[in-house]
């Protein structure tokens, strides 16, 4: 049989086909070799972004002329800016086509080119879309505010909403656009490059949430269209309660376009003896109506979710003065000492400077051993938050510092250690979406949660530390196996404490030492999820089970005498457990120190 030799056509097709391979490779080397430089130099004008925005805002806020023409910083900050977006989109541009798409396709030996692709198309978003309506909006408010007034640059701030909006949604599809891309592939440089730009993400996006927030609810709060007050809360994390520590020291705080200033100070004797009904629905009441938060000011903030406290103080103070508040912040000595940091030190009326490394100390350590009266000390409490107050408010009347005090608030905002709730719904409903609305997740997903209630009404909770290690176990139908090991250490000294610190008003049937504290103990779990069983210090025990807000929450009553450790170890059945849970970071006098154990999904 005759063989049949290929025609024209069909030698060029079989030509083609042997050689475009090796042409489409050529071609991507070249071009992903090519994004990988322009990526780099868009970093490059990023960092030089970074540092120049630095630079200015510690020079104070320049007039709104020199924002709008000239060579200054802010001109020298738009073309860097400009600069940015132009070479991330030529690295966007090299890797698009069809060869990128085809070879991104490829089972296993496509995973690095589908990586390099995504992470040049999310930079040239993130520099196109994310970033020009925020630094771009920075020096023009500063400009505002120094040409024309805290007012109107309020107002101005409100206008830029819908841009950070708009920011904000942009870093969030490109957040899960980067986590969708492979995690590991044949090269390592693909996957570093990833992983940094998914750090970066990690810290950008929910950045973008709180300044869009903060564009809508900041003004208004301020007062940039009429008066508003609201209730300060120091909280004393000696003594721990659900939203950080007992409220103690008091202000209301009071803002008119945009000027800030204190109405009065207070402790919390004012408010002992009030009786007020807050109706936060049955399952509040199940939980907490025994503490009475309605009638004993020292439990009003036992839940961690904020709202509830918030509220719950707006009432007493309706029921203590008639007056209605707009609002309430908490914070604490932590607060106090990150601000001033930036402001530089208080100075009390005895001469004692209240500074950013001993402010903790002297208020929830210190001044116990100093003022063996309570009203001496009360009266302490509230003289170091007025003094307090005082600088933070000097403060910002100074543009250099107020810069550094903006930047504090951020660290504030990040160690959970200042809350706020607006008793206006529409502000509060945007509050409560991000962290420092300080409100208890009721979304579902995997969720650890460990909250301590001081029920010795000690001091000791200055000496307590805390740790939590959530591992995941085995896959089931009914969900995932998950070991939460919560180790609760008292470092309270054997001798040297006052009696104030120590003593023990639940006065227990049992023999206590000073230095000895007790503890209600919630473990807070993601929603759906069971207890199969608990030990502690590893024999079984029985744990009290509740509910708030979804999440199923397990309770133990626990005595920690001095110097000890006791571990608790929850084994549950976790039915949303496909990645790492949400933390709950109760904010306390030492930080709580979280290991979540990586294990594999329980879906490819």
């Amino acid at each position: 049989m005759r063989r049949r030799v290929p025609g024209p056509l069909a030698r060029k097709a079989l030509l083609a086909a042997a050689v475009l391979p090796p042409a489409a490779a050529a071609w991507i080397v070249v071009t992903g070799m090519l994004a990988v430089d322009e990526l780099h130099a868009a970093q490059r004008d990023l960092n030089a972004l970074r540092e120049s925005v630095t630079a200015s805002a510690s020079a104070g806020p320049r007039p709104a002329s020199a924002v709008a023409s000239g060579p200054n910083a802010e001109s020298g900050q738009e073309r860097l800016l400009r600069s940015a977006a132009a070479h991330a989109a030529r690295a966007h541009d090299l890797t698009t086509g069809p060869a990128w798409y085809t070879v991104g396709k490829l089972p296993f030996l496509g995973r690095p080119f589908e990586t390099v692709r995504g992470i040049a198309h999310a930079s040239d978003r993130l520099v196109g879309d994310v970033l020009p309506p925020l630094v771009r909006a920075v020096p023009r408010l500063s400009a505002e505010a120094h040409a024309k007034g805290v007012p109107h640059a309020l107002l101005e701030l409100e206008r830029e909403a819908p841009g950070f909006a708009r920011a904000a949604r942009v870093a969030a599809e490109v957040g899960d656009a980067v986590d969708r891309l492979p995690h590991s592939s044949w090269l390592p440089t693909a996957d570093r490059g990833r992983a940094q730009l998914a750090d970066q993400l990690d810290r950008l996006v929910p950045g973008t949430r709180d300044a869009a927030v903060a564009a809508r609810v900041v003004p208004s709060m301020l007062g940039a269209h009429g008066p508003r007050r609201y209730f300060l809360a120091f909280q004393n994390t000696a003594e721990a309660r659900g939203t950080g520590g007992l409220p103690g020291a008091f202000a209301v705080l009071r803002a008119d376009r945009g000027r800030l200033s204190f109405e009065r100070f207070g402790n919390n004797t004012e408010l002992d003896g009030l009786r007020v009904e807050v109706n936060l629905g049955t399952e509040f009441a199940d939980r907490y109506g025994s503490n009475e938060p309605g009638s004993a000011w020292a439990n009003s903030n036992m839940s961690p979710h904020f709202p509830y406290a918030a509220r719950i103080w707006a009432a007493y103070w309706r029921a203590h003065t008639g007056q209605a508040l707009d609002g309430a912040i908490a914070i604490d000595p932590g607060t106090l000492g990150l601000l001033l940091r930036a402001t530089g030190p208080a100075l009390l009326p005895d001469g004692t400077e209240l500074t950013s490394d001993n402010a903790m100390d002297l208020t929830e350590r210190t001044s116990y051993a100093r003022y063996a009266d309570t009203a001496r000390r009360k009266a302490f409490f509230v003289e170091a938050a007025r003094a307090a107050a005082g600088r933070l408010m000097s403060a910002v009347d100074d543009p250099k510092l107020l810069t550094a005090l903006v930047d504090a608030v951020r660290d504030v905002q990040r160690e959970d250690r200042m809350q706020v709730w607006s008793a206006h719904a529409a502000e509060e409903r945007l509050l409560v979406s991000r962290a420092f609305g300080g409100a208890l997740p009721d979304t579902p997903g995997p969720f650890a949660g460990l909250v301590v209630n001081n029920a010795a009404g000690t001091k000791l909770d200055y000496y307590l530390d805390r740790s939590l290690v959530w591992a995941p176990g085995a896959c089931t139908d009914t969900g995932r196996s998950v070991t939460a090991t919560v180790t609760l250490t008292n470092r309270a000294p054997t001798s040297g404490l006052p009696e104030y610190v120590t003593q023990r008003v639940d006065v227990p049937p049992y023999r206590t030492l000073p230095g000895d504290n007790r503890l209600l103990v919630d473990y807070y779990a993601g929603q759906g999820a069971t207890l199969e069983r608990a030990t502690l210090d590893g024999r079984r025990v029985e744990l009290i089970p509740g509910v708030e807000r979804g999440h199923p929450v397990y309770t133990l009553d626990l005595e920690l005498p001095r110097q000890s450790s006791r571990t608790l170890v929850l084994h549950l059945r976790e039915p949303e457990a496909d990645g790492p849970p949400t933390i709950l970071r109760q904010a306390l006098v030492t930080p709580l120190r979280a290991t979540v154990k990586q294990a594999a999904p329980c879906r490819d």
